[in-house]
């Protein structure tokens, strides 16, 4: 009887033993409340995406469960995509034109838009091109073909054409264009020396050593550069949204937003 005892004892201490080291391990690898994961889908300006990228490890390093995924493109097919129902918690872009639009069709939680950021147009040339001095030297004969963005959809080519068309250029030169996608595919084309010219942050010039810096565009000849973000109404995680875009508009972000190039707005201030 006693040796039963004696049994029964050790094999329940053997139980509750198994029982403990069995939830210690559950608890080591289940996320608990302050250990969940958070995702976020941030679509931008692809010429945020070197700045963005910084900004996520620095984000994420002192918020180590925090998953953000990035969707870089041209603001105004970034645009459209929201439109048709992606799935975006955020939306950064390179005018405010596309982010009009999404507040228009309530699109927005708009106490969250805010105006972040500003660049500048330039004309570059790959490395060694021609050595233009003045915008109307587009239209010269030795200029064969220019790479501007897709007015259209593409933010930096909407400000190209307002500025040729107050030069007087734009009917001159529409012969010579090359079309990109987005900015940085008009980096590319002269970076690969396919044209003679072309017009892009200058933010993007100033990151590729393959393009020379020609002119900078004076600001009254288009509209403000501005970069305005807001948190999408149809976010899965708001709450995380607005956070982040918080950090977006902080003085730590904005120390890397300056590191490549780009200007601070002055007015941080909310769309209602």
């Amino acid at each position: 009887m006693e040796r039963k005892r004696i049994f029964n004892s050790i094999v329940a201490a053997a139980v509750a033993l198994t029982l403990l080291i069995a939830w210690n391990l559950f608890k080591s690898v289940s996320p608990t409340t302050t250990q969940k994961q958070t995702s976020l889908t941030l679509s931008a300006a692809i010429s945020l995406s070197k700045a963005l990228g910084e900004i996520k490890t620095v984000y994420q390093s002192s918020n180590p469960n925090f998953t953000i995924t990035y969707n870089f493109g041209a603001s105004g097919a970034l645009a459209q995509q929201i439109q048709q129902g992606a799935p975006v918690d955020v939306f950064f872009s390179a005018a405010t034109n596309p982010m009009d639009a999404l507040q228009q069709s309530n699109l927005l939680i708009n106490d969250t838009r805010r105006n972040l950021l500003t660049n500048r147009l330039v004309l570059i040339t790959p490395k060694n091109g021609v050595a233009l001095t003045d915008f109307k030297q587009l239209a010269d004969a030795r200029i064969k073909k220019i790479a501007i963005g897709e007015p259209k959809s593409v933010p930096v080519g909407q400000y190209a054409q307002e500025m040729l068309n107050k030069l007087g250029l734009w009917g001159q030169i529409q012969p010579k264009l090359v079309l990109g996608n987005n900015v940085r595919q008009v980096l590319t084309f002269v970076e690969s020396g396919n044209v003679d010219a072309g017009i892009v942050y200058a933010t993007d010039a100033t990151a590729s050593d393959k393009v020379t810096v020609r002119l900078t565009a004076a600001e009254n000849l288009h509209s403000p550069i501005v970069y305005p973000l807001a948190v999408i109404r149809n976010s899965r995680n708001p709450a995380a949204a607005k956070a982040f875009v918080d950090f977006l508009a902080g003085d730590r972000a904005k120390i890397v937003f300056q590191k490549y190039g780009f200007g601070m707005a002055h007015q941080l201030v909310s769309y209602n």
